[in-house]
């Protein structure tokens, strides 16, 4: 009996997630899998996010069961042993027998037939032990009760040395919130274009009924008027969203677009895939916007994404901005860790070292002061990142700033103020946004994504 195409698949993607640094959501998305059944789609997805998330835990598990140490195994075998006691652990709607099957099934196909009675050992092992009843419910409420960094990281299946630094940053009870948060399946946000009024501010109205007629369930954006919070139904299907009337986007990667303003000229560095890029241009139809993007394929990605005729896509080093006109709004997203983006992308947390995070300090200081310069007198610009890290935010601007007088950090609350009162912002606890002048967004504490935003003014 052949393996089901759901579990093929996750196991194919989780090799190549640990092989070559891949990103699961991104290949959950590829042409690969777009001839899977809806349910299928869904069960491939459930299983790959699913082992990466509690990567950790199941090891546990599966380590005590093992009679060889799980890093002396291939990786098919340990990619196959985890896809099993996932199963086992968390979908009691998946009979344990089948779990097995398929996992030991999975291990000869990828030509490790040797290793398959092994394999059928160690889950028949952990099936007999029986699962902890209501462990999959059980679990969010130990990580709620976790009393120190290191219990917390623990149960939450989250490297020590990230919880350790989150609780000393933020706090014991927001470190728990930011680790239930990324071990959840998050909301899809959506961003509402639809036809623009004369300011450039968007008339959601149509699309709400347009989508409702395509079966596609929405709930209101919980920080943003414009946002929409996906219940049901499959976005990427409609004409909407096929005419680029609606983007999915993170409610605070939303914000950050709305941060950068109104202008006439407006650089986008770093712009690709382009979401943000396009809520500018669509704020600003007037305005010429240029996005650089470092790779070309995805500078060809930004283009075929960004249709509106208002953005310029450029490719260039965002380190050596081959602009000679100056801006007066820049929007500088840099490249980062993405430990804001943990429960879309569970594979970073094992892949980051701290180390890493000077190595991307410096590269975001370049990028920085690369885009100052090209910022004029009286411009704005926004600095942000999706990493809840220091060394990638208060760090790099204190350094590009650093022995400059024209440039001055600007406090957002008054920003966020007028967002509110425009009615663009449906969030009425502004103060729990803030981390002094800059903008400090906590998964689990704030309904979104972790960024961090800082506004920088050239006198």
């Amino acid at each position: 009996m052949p393996v089901s195409p759901a579990r093929s698949l996750a196991f194919e993607i989780l090799l190549r997630v640990e092989r070559e640094d891949s990103y699961a959501a991104e290949l959950l998305h590829s042409d690969r899998l777009a001839k899977l059944s809806t349910r299928d789609h869904g069960l491939a997805t459930e299983l790959v996010m699913g082992v990466l998330r509690w990567q950790s835990l199941l090891d546990q598990r599966l380590a005590a069961a093992s009679s060889q140490k799980l890093e002396r195994l291939d990786g098919e075998v340990l990619a196959a042993l985890r896809l099993g006691v996932y199963q086992l652990q968390f979908l009691s709607r998946v009979p344990a027998h089948a779990a097995i099957f398929e996992s030991v099934e999975l291990v000869k196909a990828a030509r490790k037939r040797s290793a398959s009675p092994f394999v059928n050992a160690v889950l028949r092992t952990i099936a007999g032990a029986g699962a902890e009843d209501g462990f999959a419910e059980h679990i969010f409420t130990k990580i709620n009760k976790s009393p120190d960094w290191i219990t917390l990281a623990e149960n939450a299946a989250h490297p020590v040395w990230l919880v350790e630094r989150w609780t000393e940053h933020y706090g014991l009870e927001a470190a728990r919130q930011i680790c239930a948060h990324d071990q959840t399946v998050p909301e899809t946000a959506i961003h509402i274009y639809d036809d623009l009024s004369n300011n450039g501010q968007a008339r959601d109205d149509q699309a709400d009924v347009e989508l409702a007629a395509a079966g596609v369930q929405l709930s209101p954006g919980r920080l943003l008027s414009a946002a929409r919070r996906v219940l049901a139904g499959d976005v990427t299907g409609t004409r909407a969203y096929q005419e680029g009337r609606v983007s999915i986007q993170d409610e605070a990667s939303q914000l950050i677009a709305l941060l950068a303003g109104r202008g006439e000229t407006i650089l986008d560095c770093c712009a690709a895939p382009g979401s943000k890029t396009t809520l500018l241009a669509r704020r600003n139809p007037r305005a010429k916007v240029f996005a650089t993007e470092l790779h070309p394929h995805r500078a060809r990605l930004l283009r075929s994404l960004s249709r509106l005729p208002n953005i310029n896509v450029v490719v260039a080093d965002a380190r050596h901005l081959p602009f000679s006109c100056a801006f007066d709004r820049i929007l500088v997203d840099v490249p980062c860790s993405g430990t804001g983006t943990l429960a879309r992308n569970p594979e970073i947390k094992w892949r980051l070292k701290s180390e890493d995070l000077h190595d991307l300090q410096s590269r975001q200081v370049a990028i920085l002061k690369s885009a100052l310069a090209q910022l004029a007198i009286g411009g704005r610009l926004v600095y942000s990142t999706c990493s809840l890290e220091r060394e990638e935010n208060e760090e790099v601007v204190d350094a590009a700033l650093n022995g400059t007088a024209e440039f001055k950090v600007a406090d957002l609350k008054a920003e966020l103020e007028q967002l509110r009162q425009s009615g663009e912002m449906c969030w009425k606890d502004i103060a729990s946004l803030l981390a002094g002048p800059y903008l400090r967004t906590i998964p689990g504490v704030h309904p979104c994504e972790g960024f961090f935003a800082a506004m920088i003014e050239r006198r």
